[in-house]
């Protein structure tokens, strides 16, 4: 891949650090993906920050996130997963260290229950302005529907995955549920269509991410995936989902934008 112009907010990534357990999830457990390997990964890109989500092997691990998020930079956000018993002054610490959402891991677990999704949304937002993360296939959010689009902050991972859940997907967007366009070689339609699609349905739901290293995934992030989003959409279109949508959501500490290989 050359390099591009456009500036990038990589929204979905992960960090898997051998300095730090992991849990097996169904007998599964990734390589080791640092943040060394992440930078020289994406070294061609135009950086301007990005956000570390806790994966179902990392469970309610903090140690690592805090680790990642100080190597990284304050440009860097997180992602974590926590359970509904975490007291105020540990989600007010992890936001000094760059927290800014809280993950439900539908899809393979790791994380909280459904159960706790709603009183654990607010009770993160009037606290720090966090909002919820969702990896479910968007089919099974129907019955969810009326409570994500209560929530004050939600967005969904990997283009909500199926086919049958695009026309739930796109009436949440409307409703402004935030769509990570992450996660292509996961899904099971069109991208570029759908792409087309939820910006139409509302054009600050979509935001990019490289979902490197692609843990589980039938086809791991290729470089070709941004600029599938640049082909699909027009110019402004592209800049608002690979980095202004993603920005204004996540909020990193650091306003700045830079590339952290030039740190």
């Amino acid at each position: 891949m050359g390099s591009t112009d456009f500036e990038v907010f990589d929204s979905h990534f992960h960090i898997i650090d051998q300095l730090f357990p992991l849990v097996s999830n169904d007998g599964y457990r990734p390589d080791y993906f640092s943040c060394e390997d992440y930078l020289r990964r994406t070294r061609k890109m135009n950086l301007a920050g990005g956000a570390v989500v806790s994966g179902s092997f990392q469970a309610f691990d903090q140690d690592y996130l805090r680790d990642a998020l100080a190597k990284l930079g304050p440009w860097f956000v997180g992602v974590t997963q926590l359970p509904a018993s975490a007291a105020d002054s540990e989600i007010l610490a992890l936001n000094e260290s760059g927290v800014r959402a809280v993950r439900f891991n539908l899809k393979r677990g790791g994380s909280e229950k459904v159960e706790a999704l709603e009183c654990m949304a607010w009770r993160v937002h009037d606290l720090a302005s966090w909002h919820v993360e969702l990896y479910a296939d968007a089919g099974d959010l129907a019955e969810l529907y009326p409570v994500l689009i209560s929530l004050p902050a939600v967005s969904i991972d990997h283009l909500g995955l199926s086919k049958r859940g695009l026309s739930v997907l796109l009436r949440l967007a409307e409703r402004g549920v935030h769509v990570k366009a992450t996660g292509f070689g996961r899904v099971d339609f069109n991208v570029e269509s759908a792409l087309k699609d939820i910006y139409t349905a509302n054009p600050h739901a979509l935001m990019f991410g490289t979902d490197l290293p692609s843990t589980r995934a039938p086809r791991p992030y290729a470089d070709e995936d941004l600029f599938l989003i640049v082909d699909a959409l027009d110019e402004a279109g592209a800049r608002q989902v690979l980095c202004d949508n993603a920005l204004a959501f996540y909020r990193p500490q650091q306003a700045m934008r830079r590339n952290p290989e030039q740190s």
